[in-house]
């Protein structure tokens, strides 16, 4: 009992951590780099089997079979993401502000729209009841956004002025070693989701703002299967579920507010993970992840007040993968080292790319290392570089989200993460833990 009241409080100190979430670093508005940082050291290869250590609980619910005893882990990230947007072109006014072609009263660009950058704390406990069956809690931010211009009247103003997501998922789990060679795990997902976008609303630079705020709770659920079909192979496989996130909240014009709510789409995604030992020193890695950003398309903003859209948002994003490769080098009983190189096919492309978002496709490059500092604790380290491709915003008359103003403009981003972790065994690592016998009634 006093353990599991040592784990309940670990998770309630990382949960209200997480409501300081903020800026994405996967596809869109995801983030992969927050949950881990063993894994944000290896840019997540393997994380469906297991390679990252604990935070592979956020990906496969199947690996907390491979911590045994009692266990919990606290990471700790920092995210700056930079990007400015710079125009290409001479922005103009279409109606009805002006005649079509009329320069805007604004020409500049964004500035930085990545703010000062964010912080990202998860969380992970494993506590095995038998020699087969474990239960477990993993809190993280999975979404998250900070996009807010050092220019906040600027010409593309009124596609955005200011865009924050935070969301906090608490994922009760279950794992079970079916045999020596296969188990089997599952997770329920309960999300908080909440969103605040600012626009401007028309070009002139004493324009009042848009602002479309709301938030939500809900559910969803993620299950996997780990194999260990050779000695020192692991293989992962794990499906996420979508969460139908149904926000409410207000819309508010220079005209008046009024209630709103709208449903969200968020991606369900499948993932795969490979790890081989090589030796006793050598370990190697490999992940391969899709998710299911073509779902996330047009959202309606319905008024509760008629129950007709007041607005939409209309994102109409692609299908995103990653792929990913990484080792680890023991250099002695306590200190491991480990690198590897991740690129990810963004959902975001010229096409529907906006400004809230500067996303593209990206190059991870990551390193990190873990020092067992005694028998029950470990500390870890990652760092990762993210560079972006140049990534372009078009509102030339056909962008989703278009509105009367004629805007292109191009940012080069790029990304910096560092993590820390620590993770602590609460009972005693040389004890094993009792076979549970079956009782047969007759």
């Amino acid at each position: 009992m006093k353990s599991l009241l040592k784990l309940t409080a670990a998770a309630t100190v990382s949960l209200s951590a997480l409501l300081a979430a903020g800026a994405a670093s996967a596809s869109s508005f995801a983030i992969r780099s927050g949950q881990s940082a063993e894994g944000l050291g290896m840019a997540y290869a393997g994380a469906a089997s297991g390679g990252i250590g604990m935070g592979a609980m956020a990906w496969n619910p199947a690996t907390i079979t491979m911590f045994p005893g009692r266990n919990s882990q606290w990471n700790f990230t920092y995210i700056y993401a930079n990007a400015s947007y710079d125009p290409t072109s001479t922005t103009r006014l279409a109606p009805p502000f002006a005649p079509l072609g009329t320069p805007s009263p604004l020409q500049n660009g964004t500035g930085n729209i990545g703010g000062n950058g964010a912080f990202v704390p998860a969380s992970y406990s494993a506590w095995q009841l038998t020699d087969r069956f474990w239960i477990g809690l993993t809190t993280g931010a999975p979404y998250g956004l900070r996009s807010k211009p050092d220019n906040q009247i600027n010409a593309g103003q009124v596609y955005s002025r200011s865009a924050k997501v935070q969301t906090i998922n608490v994922s009760p789990t279950i794992g079970y070693q079916v045999n020596d060679w296969i188990s089997v795990g599952a997770a329920l997902q309960v999300q908080y989701f909440n969103a605040s976008l600012k626009t401007a609303a028309t070009p002139a630079p004493t324009s009042a703002p848009v602002i479309i705020e709301g938030d939500t709770i809900d559910f969803g659920y993620r299950f996997g299967v780990n194999l260990t079909p050779f000695k020192g192979t692991t293989i992962g496989l794990a499906y996420r579920s979508p969460v139908r996130q149904t926000l409410t909240g207000s819309l508010r014009t220079p005209l008046g507010g009024q209630p709103v709510k709208a449903s969200l789409n968020l991606p369900d995604s499948v993932v795969f993970g490979l790890s081989q030992e090589i030796n006793d020193q050598w370990q190697i890695h490999a992940g391969v992840e899709w998710t299911n950003w073509s779902r996330f398309r047009n959202i309606p903003i319905v008024s509760t007040i008629t129950g007709r859209p007041a607005t939409s948002l209309n994102f109409q994003y692609d299908d995103a993968w990653y792929f990913s490769a990484g080792a680890e080098y023991k250099y002695n009983r306590d200190l491991t080292l480990r690198a590897g190189i991740g690129y990810e096919l963004s959902a975001v492309n010229d096409r529907n790319r906006t400004l809230f978002i500067s996303d593209n496709d990206r190059l991870w490059l990551s390193a990190g290392g873990s020092y067992q500092v005694t028998d029950k604790l470990k500390l870890d380290v990652g760092y990762t570089y993210i560079h972006v491709k140049e990534a372009s915003v078009r509102y030339t008359g056909t962008h989703p989200q278009q509105s009367a103003v004629l805007y292109t403009a191009d940012a080069k981003p790029y990304i910096h993460i560092v993590s820390a972790a620590l993770t602590y065994r609460w009972d005693n690592p040389v004890e094993t833990i009792p076979v549970r016998p079956v009782v047969r009634k007759n």
